[in-house]
């Protein structure tokens, strides 16, 4: 398995605009996928299906991907499988925690997804050799990761501001400064 990552460049923008996303995209699919293949040692004729993003997300984004996946679906003569954004970080999570053998997830959980412009919660449960889940809340506008880009801005700290904060959390002084409204 391999998991090769390029995001678009935000620290001159101060988040991600949909445009530049939607060029890195163009420009990094095809060494991306490369890279991916050269990590797990497999070769695109090797390949069962192709999987893709179909959304949600930026729209010039899932364009680049939806097309590559269609024309190497196409030419390998391999099926097509379309896989929601969201859903797919949480099949990441567990994937990623059953191949590690670090498969001691007692069910049901409760999954915190956090992705661009989405926040969501899900209740996943285990069914046999999978999981099922299913989605019990979600925001309507700022997700909470545009709140901790908001607040890192404000700061000062920089952009992405989620992993800034959470780096510098485990420092903080949780007697240094008391909120209105807020019992210490």
């Amino acid at each position: 398995m391999s998991s090769p990552r390029r995001s678009p460049p935000t620290s001159l923008t101060g988040g991600v605009v949909p445009e530049l996303a939607s060029r890195e995209h163009l420009r990094a699919i095809v060494p991306v996928v490369r890279q991916a293949l050269a990590e797990a040692e497999r070769t695109y004729e090797s390949l069962d299906a192709i999987a893709v993003t179909q959304g949600p997300g930026l729209v010039g984004a899932l364009l680049v991907g939806i097309s590559f996946a269609k024309a190497l679906a196409f030419a390998l003569e391999k099926p097509l499988i379309a896989v929601n954004h969201i859903e797919g970080h949480i099949h990441a999570v567990l994937l990623e925690r059953k191949q590690s053998g670090n498969d001691d997830l007692q069910f049901p959980v409760l999954a915190l997804v956090v992705s661009g412009g989405h926040t969501h919660l899900y209740l996943a449960r285990q069914k046999g050799n999978s999981w099922t889940y299913r989605n019990i809340g979600h925001t309507r506008d700022d997700a909470a990761g545009e709140a901790f880009d908001k607040v890192a801005k404000l700061l000062g700290l920089g952009y992405p501001g989620g992993p800034i904060i959470d780096a510098l959390a485990p420092h903080g002084n949780p007697a240094g400064r008391e909120l209105p409204g807020f019992a210490a």
